[in-house]
C-alpha cells in the first residue's frame, strides 16, 4: 500500500469513526519516525479510547457519541501531524528554512511545499492578503496554500485561509473563498468533526450569496478539456493576472480573479472536485434547499456538460439544451446530453444524430469515448438496457465510415 493509499484509508476510516483501523496504519508511522511526543500521544489515543470503549459497554450516555467525535478530532490532529514528518523523513516534501517576503518565488515555494507553517507565517500571510498593493502576491500564496492543504492537511492554515474570505480586497477575498470551498469538499468527511472549521466558515459566509456565486463560477469554468479552450501556459497565465491588476477594480468580474488562476495542471483535480461537490457538506450549506440556487447551479453543472444534477428534471434539462444546441456556445457535451435526453425518452434516432453530432465535433473517436462511457451508467439506472447502449455506441462507431 503506497503512502497515499494509506492517506485514503486514514482519511475515510477516521470520517466513518473506524478508528482501530485508522490507528494501525498511524502507529506504524509513529514506530518508522521513533519521536518521543508522536509516541506519548499514541499512547494517550489507544489509552482514550480503550477507555471510551469501556464506558460504552457499562453506560448508555447520551453524550457518548459526542465523546467519541472529540476523540476522532484528537486522531486527525494527530494523523496531520505524523504524517507531515513522516513526510518530511521520506524526502517527499522539502525541509523549507524560510523564505524571502519581496520575492515572489520564495513565498510560492514556502507556502506550497512547508509541512510545518508557523503562527509568524500564517500572521504574515493575515497581514499579506489585506494590502491592496499586493494583492497579486497575496492571491499567488492563497493558491500555493490551497495546493500545500490538499496534499498535507494543517487546521491553523486551514482557519488563516478561511479568515482570508474576510479580506478588505475583494479579489483576494473572492480567490480564498473559492480555495475554501473546494479544499472543504476535497476534507468532506472530516468536515463534521473540525467545529471551528465550520463556525468559522459560516461566519465568513454571511447569508451565503458572495460565496455561492464564487462556487457557481467555478463549476463553470471546470470545463472538461473536450470543451475547454486551449491550454494556457504559465506565461500567458501570469499576464493574465497582471492585466487584471491593472484594470481597474469597478470593472473586474468574480470571473476575472478566477480564470487567471486556474492553471491547465489545476483543471483535471477541479473537475474532480466539481463531479463530488453535490455530495458535500460546504455544497449543501451554500444551496441550502434554496430552489432558486438549486437551479442556477445545475444549469451550471449543464454548461460543463454534467447532466446528471438534472436527472430528476429532464424535461427541463432538455429545453434548456434545446436552446443551448440554437446558439453558438453549443459543444460536444451539449449534443451528448441532447442525445441522452433524447434516449431516456425514447427516441432512439434523435439520439443518434445527437451523438453523431457529438462525435464529429470531438477530435479523436478516443476523445468521444471519453465523454460519452462514464455515462452508460446512468442511462442504465434510468432503464435503458445496456444491449441498447452498446448498439448505440456499436452504430456511432460504423457511421464513422459512411462520413
Amino acid at each position: 500500500m503506497t503512502i497515499a493509499d494509506q492517506v485514503n484509508t486514514i482519511e475515510r476510516a477516521l470520517g466513518e469513526r473506524m478508528l482501530h483501523h485508522a490507528f494501525s496504519i498511524l502507529h506504524t508511522w509513529v514506530h518508522e519516525l521513533g519521536l518521543p511526543h508522536y509516541q506519548d500521544r499514541m499512547a494517550q489515543l489507544l489509552d482514550n479510547y480503550d477507555r471510551l470503549f469501556d464506558y460504552y459497554l457499562s453506560a448508555d450516555d447520551p453524550e457518548r457519541e459526542e465523546m467519541l467525535d472529540k476523540l476522532t478530532y484528537q486522531a486527525y490532529l494527530l494523523v496531520d501531524d505524523v504524517y507531515a514528518d513522516v513526510r518530511l523523513r521520506r524526502g517527499l516534501s522539502p525541509q523549507m528554512i524560510g523564505y524571502n517576503p519581496d520575492n515572489l518565488q520564495s513565498v510560492m515555494q514556502y507556502f506550497n511545499s512547508c509541512v510545518h507553517l508557523q503562527e509568524e507565517d500564517l500572521r504574515w500571510f493575515a497581514n499579506l492578503v489585506e494590502d491592496p498593493e499586493r494583492q497579486m502576491m497575496a492571491m499567488l500564496t492563497i493558491q500555493s496554500l490551497s495546493i500545500n492543504l490538499r496534499e498535507c492537511f494543517n487546521e491553523e492554515a486551514m482557519l488563516a485561509l478561511i479568515e482570508a474570505m474576510n479580506s478588505e480586497v475583494e479579489q483576494v477575498a473572492i480567490h480564498a473563498t473559492s480555495a475554501v470551498i473546494f479544499l472543504l469538499a476535497h476534507y468532506d468527511v472530516r468536515v463534521d468533526y473540525f467545529h471551528q472549521m465550520q463556525g468559522d466558515f459560516l461566519n465568513a459566509i454571511g447569508d451565503g450569496t458572495d460565496a455561492f456565486e464564487t462556487m457557481v463560477q467555478y463549476i463553470e469554468l471546470c470545463r472538461p478539456s473536450v470543451v475547454s479552450r486551449r491550454k494556457q501556459t504559465a506565461e500567458e497565465t501570469l499576464n493574465q493576472l497582471l492585466h487584471l491588476m491593472q484594470t481597474p477594480p469597478e470593472k473586474r468580474t468574480r470571473e476575472d480573479a478566477l480564470v487567471t488562476l486556474l492553471p491547465e495542471s489545476e483543471r483535471e483535480y477541479m473537475q474532480g472536485i466539481v463531479a463530488i461537490l453535490p455530495d458535500t457538506w460546504v455544497f449543501h450549506v451554500l444551496v441550502e434547499d434554496n430552489e432558486e440556487r438549486e437551479s442556477r447551479v445545475e444549469e451550471s453543472y449543464l454548461k460543463i456538460g454534467r447532466l446528471e444534477p438534472m436527472l430528476e428534471r429532464l424535461p427541463e434539462a432538455e429545453r434548456w439544451l434545446v436552446e443551448r444546441l440554437r446558439s453558438d456556445k453549443a459543444n460536444a457535451l451539449d449534443y451528448l446530453n441532447y442525445g441522452h435526453c433524447c434516449f431516456l425518452r425514447g427516441d432512439r434516432m434523435m439520439a443518434f444524430e445527437s451523438y453523431r453530432q457529438a462525435r464529429k465535433m470531438c477530435d479523436s473517436l478516443r476523445s468521444f469515448y471519453n465523454i460519452f462511457r462514464p455515462d452508460r451508467g446512468f442511462l442504465v439506472d434510468r432503464g435503458i438496457p445496456l444491449e441498447q447502449v452498446y448498439m448505440m455506441e456499436d452504430q456511432i462507431i460504423r457511421s464513422e465510415g459512411d462520413a
